[in-house]
């Protein structure tokens, strides 16, 4: 791996995710993506008898289905790259000490997905692992608990709110040949515009998807024309359009070819506000619908950006801005592969 420009890694050696696993809560398989998601679940609970189980569970799942695809087990892989929304990053915890694979936890918000997969890459494309599962999710129950309120509690939102996604993305990375290649990451600065309220995320993690976007451009001298698709994680209804207009005012017009995975993977109708949110929408979306569209060649070159919100409740209580943060990779399709891909 060479560093290139100020922020960006180049990948030296051919990474390539051969597998990817997907498991979701009712509402995300009732939207517009849910035949490209694995597993599914009719309920918050997951078949469990608590929330936190029921995102442990999903978790284990999206692992499980991954690794079912290409015949390989636990023993099989060298470490596992995780994280999640949950005090201690107890979801990844907990997956890790069942699943016994040497662990790295990761926590990045809701940018963990592209975090754990851009180091997930490095480590390999550097001899230290052969093999790498990186994973992240989020559920809506166990999210709400936390940050805000919960379910129970009824309280009304702001249409600035967004919907915790939930749902959890595993995905496999090797140097074992396959049809969709990780070429480049960039690490993204935290960034803190002065935002304060916790139901408006779209605003406050805008700019650090802007920053980490226009730094990418710069590092590589390319422009956005250079990606069919630059897609963020979870800005929503709120943090696009914002996102747009500073890259616009910088000279980059992304008019074009952006989208943001909040804003796929549920129906308006969904009552979600301004959209979906959490560390499983970037991963729920990017590995199964954009994995899937990059397997099949409708999509040939990805700049995939997920945007994380770096708070806490009690900085929150304390009246604390919130920092944020975003970690780009860059997905390509590279021609047809050898049997090790599968989706």
């Amino acid at each position: 791996m060479r560093k290139t420009g100020k922020q960006t890694w180049v990948y030296e050696n051919p990474i390539y995710i051969n597998a990817t696993g997907t498991a979701v809560g009712p509402k995300e398989a009732d939207g517009p993506l849910g035949e490209t998601f694995d597993i599914t679940h009719k309920d918050l609970h997951c078949e469990e008898n608590n929330w936190e189980l029921a995102e442990r569970r999903l978790m284990t799942e999206s692992i499980d289905s991954c690794l079912q695809k290409v015949n390989l087990s636990y023993e099989d892989v060298d470490l596992f790259l995780a994280g999640d929304l949950l005090n201690q990053n107890v979801t990844a915890n907990f997956v890790a000490r069942h699943n016994q694979i040497p662990f790295l936890c990761m926590f990045g918000a809701c940018s963990t997905s592209m975090e754990t997969l851009a180091t997930g890459a490095a480590l390999v494309d550097a001899g230290f692992a052969n093999r790498v599962i990186a994973s992240a999710s989020s559920h809506n129950a166990t999210a709400e608990r936390q940050f805000r309120n919960p379910t129970e509690y009824g309280g009304q939102k702001p249409d600035t709110a967004t919907a915790t996604i939930t749902g959890a993305g595993a995905a496999l990375v090797s140097k074992e040949k396959g049809i969709v290649r990780l070429t480049s990451a960039t690490i993204g600065r935290v960034m803190d515009y002065g935002i304060k309220n916790a139901n408006d995320m779209g605003s406050a993690m805008a700019p650090a998807a802007a920053d980490t976007i226009q730094r990418h451009l710069e590092d590589l001298n390319v422009s956005p024309s250079e990606y069919d698709l630059i897609l963020t994680g979870d800005l929503s209804g709120v943090g696009s359009p914002i996102l747009k207009q500073l890259l616009k005012d910088e000279g980059y017009d992304i008019s074009t070819n952006h989208n943001d995975c909040g804003l796929m993977v549920y129906r308006p109708d969904q009552n979600v506000f301004a959209g979906g949110s959490g560390c499983g929408c970037s991963a729920i979306v990017t590995y199964g619908h954009i994995l899937n569209e990059l397997k099949s060649g409708n999509l040939k070159k990805v700049f995939m950006v997920a945007t994380g919100a770096l708070l806490s409740p009690t900085m929150i209580q304390q009246k604390e801005s919130i920092p944020t943060i975003a970690h780009g990779v860059v997905l390509e399709h590279i021609g047809e592969g050898d049997d090790q891909w599968s989706m």
